[in-house]
């Protein structure tokens, strides 16, 4: 049997980062990026899993390495990423206040969703975040950063909000003279960050690709394609990697780098998992190279450029980028895994591109679109997934222009107040299942 990727011995980074929501993204972005600042070896991760605790106990049984497997379209090139030097479970709670009680932690990162944003109950991420916080101040450890990672827009200030609403809860319950929230405001800043890198599900055969080109068992496997990008805007009043040096960038201004991402790549992303399911594709690349559906991100993308003008953000070259990316034959990006979560994602994606043409006297077609094709494509498949599935089903049971609405109102609300846009995306029912 082959030998288990481990340290042999040798010493992991010491834990300076905290990581909330360990997975694949995490591993092949925020890991790897600090993996490759000339301070790497300053810089070791703690990273927490959410609930479950198998990617913690498979990771932790190889001392935190694993291999990233780097796609191109030419072949593949194997990593091996040492940068986690610790992995737990989340519901290690004590293990988690102690680490961020610790002077030297000086950064906590965070891969959760926007449903995450939203929850308070005491086994939530960012209640455990709070509860660490809490640690950190009875310790008079000092100041940290928080830095969101994901696609939530504003992420960072979603975060200090949701933080802050936790911590007032807890003052409230505590009886305490001082204030945990007063502390987190003074102490804690909150980074606002975009990211970027198509981390597609890992599969058994990537694993025994492994295997066999490595020499070695790995069972925390990571894919990712070639091109990584992560910009952030915030303080790190405790330091930081040297993450520039990596390749990240740090602006003053995070909103037209946030949009230009959120619009016409995970925009892009939406449009193709909802027309390309319905026209029988299952992968990014199998989609982009339908016309129809190459036509409908060219259109979408023509809307959301007119909103888009920063003359940094480079736009024609962004486009260009994108198609290379979305191109690459050896990533198989599912659009299974791209189409879950629609309602929130589609408010992100498409709404503000709708809703910036129609303020300028256009018709916002192509964005209407995307929300017709997600219609179609929830009222098509069984087995899609979402927050408000429920609300979904009881919605697809009506008929007519007044199902439309219904199902417009659990994206925005306001879509459904709009009669023309309810007639218009009703107008495009359609568009994409019909040959």
């Amino acid at each position: 049997m082959l030998p288990l990727l481990t340290r042999e011995g040798k010493a992991a980074p010491p834990v300076r980062i905290v990581h909330l929501g360990l997975g694949a993204f995490h591993r092949s972005h925020q890991a790897w990026f600090t993996q490759h600042s000339p301070d790497a070896a300053r810089w070791g991760i703690a990273a927490f899993t959410g609930r479950q605790p198998e990617a913690a106990e498979t990771l932790a049984a190889q001392d935190g390495l694993f291999t990233l497997i780097v796609r191109g379209p030419d072949g593949d090139h194997f990593e091996t990423v040492q940068s986690i030097a610790e992995a737990h479970s989340g519901a290690k709670t004590h293990l988690l206040d102690e680490l961020l009680a610790a002077t030297t932690t000086s950064v906590v990162t965070l891969t959760i969703t926007e449903a995450a944003y939203q929850a308070d109950g005491p086994d939530s991420p960012l209640a455990r975040l709070v509860g660490g916080l809490a640690a950190r101040r009875a310790r008079a450890a000092g100041p940290l950063a928080v830095v969101s990672c994901d696609n939530v827009a504003s992420n960072g200030d979603v975060a200090q909000a949701a933080v802050l609403r936790i911590a007032e809860a807890r003052d409230r319950t505590s009886g305490e003279a001082a204030s945990l929230t007063n502390w987190i405001r003074e102490n804690v800043s909150f980074v606002n960050t975009s990211v970027d890198r198509i981390t597609p599900r890992t599969t058994d055969d990537d694993i025994a690709e492994v295997e066999a080109r490595c020499g070695y068992r790995d069972r925390a496997v990571a894919v990712a394609e070639p091109f990584a990008n992560w910009i952030m805007a915030g303080d790190f009043p405790a330091g930081r990697p040297a993450w520039e040096d990596a390749g990240a960038q740090f602006v003053d201004d995070i909103e037209p780098f946030e949009n230009r991402k959120l619009w016409l790549l995970n925009g892009a992303h939406s449009m193709l998992a909802y027309a390309g399911s319905l026209r029988g594709h299952s992968t990014v690349s199998d989609a982009l190279a339908d016309a129809r559906c190459r036509d409908a991100v060219e259109a979408f993308w023509n809307e959301a450029q007119r909103h888009l003008t920063t003359s940094e953000l480079d736009i024609p070259s962004y486009r260009a980028m994108l198609l290379n990316r979305f191109t690459n034959p050896r990533i198989a990006h599912f659009l299974e895994q791209i189409s879950a979560d629609g309602t929130t994602k589609l408010r992100m994606r498409a709404v503000p591109v709708l809703t910036a043409e129609r303020r300028a006297g256009r018709s916002g077609l192509a964005a209407a679109s995307m929300l017709a094709a997600w219609i179609d494509f929830v009222s098509a498949s069984s087995s899609f997934q979402d927050p408000l599935r429920e609300q979904i089903l009881d919605a697809l049971a009506l008929e007519g222009r007044e199902r439309t609405a219904n199902l417009l109102a659990l994206i925005d609300p306001s879509l459904a107040q709009d009669g023309d846009i309810t007639y218009r995306v009703d107008s495009l029912l359609g568009s994409f299942t019909a040959n």
